[in-house]
């Protein structure tokens, strides 16, 4: 793992908070260290109030914001003296907890704090770093993996127990760092989780965050356990879209509503999910618990939807006592799908979630691979995967987001659609929640719209073998079809019915009467 540290860069962001935003950046940008707004960043910084007084402020990642493109109103600004106190409760339920948090801010505009807040203000160190690193997850979800991180870095990072993210969690740290951090402690560890980096200067934690990381890559070189090579293997030849469509409405009946089903068969997807010890390793658990929220605890491996809900509601039934409050169970469709032949389907209510779904999931293969080459992939017990998957804190959330569009999670079709009336649907269906797959004989239709949700194909609709071919393609790309709209046509100028030739009678009939036909003979399966 390299620095992208800049000089000539990091000049252009003057001031402590920008500091901040500028390595928050940068670990943001590096995929292997955090994902779709996993980690956080913080730094403490003194300043003056209204009337003069220095106060101690913890600026830290703020809720919904990811480290990649954070900016200075993405950190929350909470009262240091708060934190520290709030630090010294024997007890502090999470709801609690974040109401403090919030209460603790100078800004009212600002996003809710990291769960994490307490944790950051703890830390005796000006800039903290906290991130998910692959490497360091391939470790510790091992079944030596406390053994292997003492191996690696000795007596140079405090080492936590799992426990859950949270006010115990600070309170934990808390005693641990007091008791086991001295002059050379470099970070700390938390089993299963992911790893804290810390510095007086932005540089410094970040820094500091990419060399421990990458000893944690050598040490995998070492064991030959870093790099994984997947073996060229080839999806089935013949189609797909029926037998795909076919099981996307199982999955959507399965959650109680529609669901975007992405299709990979790349080499990586297919010889996963054509491993023989697939059961063994993919039946384990997420790399961290906050994964569950986007990909469940467990994938579906192979096609029996009926055994995988019946299992999520015996999962559900099992561990619900855990919680001091009556929960409703959230809806048993898996979100990651492992087959032999599909090779691996991610799900989601939207095309952007079924995507997040997919990059945890590469994440997740690459993951097990190197803790199966080491030694053995171990996640933690489900119990604990549970306590996350039904937090309080994690369920807000998904809440979040308000109501949903009257489209999510369908999909449409519009012929004609790179400009015009065509353009129009397409713009008006998206807007409506909508997965849209725009078919166009001009090749503009293929970067109309850049965004998840949309899919242009360059499509002769005079040639079966061409519509036919899309439709494969929009099926692998969002799982099936909800909405087709025929808009596309020809209407040549007038001409005298003496000098009409039959090739252009023919044109005209064939794209604005056949290919109709052909569209919805193609559509009407899926």
């Amino acid at each position: 793992m390299q620095s992208l540290w800049n000089e000539t860069e990091a000049a252009e962001y003057a001031g402590d908070l920008n500091q901040r935003v500028y390595t928050s950046r940068l670990l943001g940008r590096d995929k292997s260290l955090v994902m779709h707004g996993g980690g956080n960043t913080s730094v403490k910084i003194t300043q003056s109030d209204l009337f003069g007084r220095e106060q101690h402020i913890l600026y830290v990642k703020g809720s919904g914001w990811d480290l990649e493109t954070i900016q200075p109103q993405g950190f929350s600004p909470c009262k240091m003296d708060v934190l520290l106190d709030l630090a010294t409760l024997p007890e502090l339920s999470d709801i609690q907890m974040a109401n403090e948090l919030r209460v603790s801010m100078i800004d009212a505009s600002a996003p809710s704090p990291s769960v994490e807040a307490i944790l950051h203000a703890l830390i005796p160190h000006k800039y903290v770093d906290h991130t998910h690193a692959d490497a360091i997850i391939a470790i510790t979800n091992t079944p030596d993996g406390r053994r292997r991180i003492e191996e690696l870095y000795g007596e140079r990072m405090v080492i936590i127990p799992y426990i859950m993210p949270g006010f115990k969690l600070a309170r934990l740290c808390a005693e641990e760092f007091a008791r086991q951090a001295h002059d050379g402690t470099q970070g700390m560890i938390l089993l299963k989780h992911g790893i804290f980096t810390f510095g007086e200067t932005a540089k410094e934690a970040y820094e500091r965050m990419i060399a421990l990381v990458d000893e944690a890559e050598q040490y995998l070189e070492r064991h030959h356990a870093w790099r994984v090579e997947y073996p060229q293997v080839a999806p089935p030849d013949e189609p797909q879209r029926q037998v795909l469509a076919a099981f996307r409405r199982e999955l959507s009946d399965a959650a109680g509503f529609a669901v975007i089903m992405a299709s990979h068969t790349d080499e990586q997807a297919l010889s996963f999910a054509r491993r023989a010890d697939l059961k063994q390793i993919a039946l384990q658990g997420p790399l961290t618990p906050d994964h569950v929220i986007r990909t469940k605890r467990l994938p579906l491996v192979g096609r029996d939807v009926a055994a995988y809900e019946e299992s999520y509601r015996a999962y559900f039934e099992a561990n619900q006592h855990r919680s001091a409050t009556p929960l409703t169970m959230l809806d048993p469709a898996p979100r990651i799908v492992l087959d032999p032949d599909w090779g691996l389907l991610t799900i989601g209510k939207t095309a952007k979630e079924a995507a997040i779904a997919e990059d945890i999931y590469r994440h997740t293969i690459a993951v097990i691979s190197r803790a199966r080459a080491m030694q053995n992939y171990e996640a933690l017990p489900a119990e604990d995967i549970f306590d996350v998957e039904y937090w309080d804190l994690e369920q807000a959330k998904l809440r979040a987001g308000g109501k949903a569009p009257a489209f999510t999670g369908e999909i449409a079709l519009v012929t004609g659609a790179a400009s015009g009336i065509g353009k129009a649907c397409v713009e008006s269906l998206l807007a409506r929640g909508a997965a849209v797959v725009g078919l166009d004989i001009n090749p503009a239709i293929e970067t109309l719209f850049k965004r998840p949700d949309y899919l242009g194909i360059t499509v002769d609709l005079t040639d079966e073998a061409q519509i036919a071919a899309a439709f494969e393609t929009a099926v692998k790309r969002y799982g099936g079809l909800d909405m087709l709209v025929l808009n596309a046509g020809i209407f040549p100028g007038g001409t005298p019915i003496a000098k009409l030739g039959l090739a252009d009678w023919d044109k005209v009939l064939r794209i604005n009467l056949d290919s109709n036909l052909v569209l919805m003979r193609e559509a009407h399966p899926l």
